[in-house]
C-alpha cells in the first residue's frame, strides 16, 4: 500500500495570474505552501517571461487536465522588429539583426497566411524532446538539431496596434500545442526582417480567463487557508466543453468500480443526441462528476474514476 501523500486534500481548481521572472512550477511549488495542499498541478505551462491565465488543478482535478486544456488559448503579445534572439524571446541574446521595419498595410496582408491548420518548427529553447532529451537542455549545451515541425491550429490571428516602429501589438486564439515565439519569429521572416516577443501574456485557457484569476500577490496576503479554499473552482468547471450523462447511483457505483454501464439504459432516461460513438464524457451523480468515460457500442467505459 502506498505512503499517503501529506497535506490538505483539495479537490477544483485555482487560476492565477502568474507574473514575469517566475516559472510555471515555481507558481506551483508557491502555492502548495499557501494552500497546503497535499497535490497541485498546472495546466499548460508558460514560460518564465510571460503572464496571464496559469490553471493550477488540486486533488482529483489532475486527472482532466489532458482534458481540460485542449480548449482554444488567447494570447497577446508585443514583437520587436530587427533583432532576432536565441530565445526568440526578449530573455535570449542576440542571433541576428536587421534595419528592415514592416508597416500596418504589410503586417496585415500577412497574417492571413499563419491563420488555420499551418506547420510550426517549435523554438530551440522549448520543452519538446529531441531524442529524448529536452531541446532546451541541447540549446544550452550549444548542440545544433533538427527540430521537426509540427501542425498546430490558429483560429485568429490580428494586430491590435503598431506601437512605433520597432513594436507591433498582437492577438492570437489558438489550438494546443501553438508557440506563440514560434509565430512572432516566422512572421518577421515572411515581413522581410527578424523579430522576437518582447512582452507575451496569455488572457484565456478553454473557459478560464483573466476574469477568474487571482494574483500571487493577493493570495499571499490572504495568508490563510479558509480565505484560499474561497478561489477554488469545482473539478467539473473545466469540463464544460464535455458532454455530460446522468447516472443513477447504482451506475455511478458500476463505473468507480471499473465496469461498463449500459448505454440503452442511460438513453432511456435521456436522449443521447449529439453524443457519437468514441466521445469522452463526464459521467455525473447527484450532480457530482463521478468519472470521465467513453461511449463504445452499447456501453459507457470508464476512463478516469474521480474520487470526490
Amino acid at each position: 500500500m502506498g505512503r499517503r501523500r501529506r497535506g490538505r486534500d483539495l479537490h477544483g481548481w485555482m487560476i492565477v495570474d502568474k507574473p514575469a521572472g517566475v516559472t510555471s512550477n515555481g507558481v506551483v511549488g508557491q502555492v502548495r505552501r499557501l494552500t497546503g495542499a497535499a497535490k497541485v498541478g498546472h495546466g499548460g505551462t508558460l514560460d518564465p517571461l510571460a503572464t496571464g491565465v496559469l490553471p493550477l488543478a488540486f486533488g482529483e482535478a489532475t486527472k482532466t487536465v489532458s482534458y481540460a486544456m485542449d480548449g482554444r488559448k488567447v494570447y497577446r503579445f508585443t514583437v520587436r522588429w530587427g533583432v532576432a534572439r536565441t530565445t526568440d524571446d526578449a530573455e535570449g541574446e542576440v542571433a541576428d539583426t536587421s534595419p528592415a521595419r514592416p508597416d500596418a498595410d504589410a503586417i496585415r496582408a500577412a497574417l492571413g497566411g499563419f491563420v488555420g491548420e499551418i506547420e510550426q518548427v517549435p523554438p530551440r529553447f522549448s520543452a519538446g524532446k529531441v531524442d529524448g532529451r529536452r531541446a532546451y537542455d541541447l540549446a544550452r549545451a550549444d548542440v545544433e538539431v533538427d527540430i521537426a515541425p509540427r501542425r498546430i491550429v490558429v483560429h485568429r490571428f490580428e494586430l491590435r496596434r503598431t506601437i512605433d516602429a520597432d513594436h507591433a501589438e498582437f492577438e492570437v486564439e489558438s489550438g494546443k500545442g501553438a508557440y506563440m515565439r514560434s509565430l512572432a519569429r516566422d512572421l518577421a521572416v515572411v515581413l522581410g526582417t527578424v523579430g522576437h516577443i518582447a512582452r507575451l501574456r496569455r488572457t484565456a485557457v478553454g473557459r478560464f480567463s483573466e476574469a477568474d484569476a487571482i494574483s500571487l500577490d493577493k493570495l499571499q496576503a490572504l495568508g490563510h487557508h479558509a480565505a484560499l479554499d474561497d478561489y477554488l473552482l469545482p473539478v467539473e468547471t473545466a469540463l464544460d466543453d464535455i458532454p455530460a450523462l446522468a447516472l443513477t447511483d447504482p451506475e455511478a457505483r458500476r463505473l468507480c468500480n471499473g465496469q461498463p454501464v449500459s448505454l440503452l439504459a442511460v438513453a432511456r432516461r435521456s436522449p443521447l443526441s449529439g453524443i457519437p460513438q468514441g466521445a469522452t464524457v463526464c459521467a455525473m451523480a447527484d450532480g457530482r462528476p463521478v468519472a470521465l468515460a467513453r461511449i463504445e457500442g452499447g456501453e459507457v467505459r470508464p476512463v478516469r474514476v474521480l474520487n470526490l
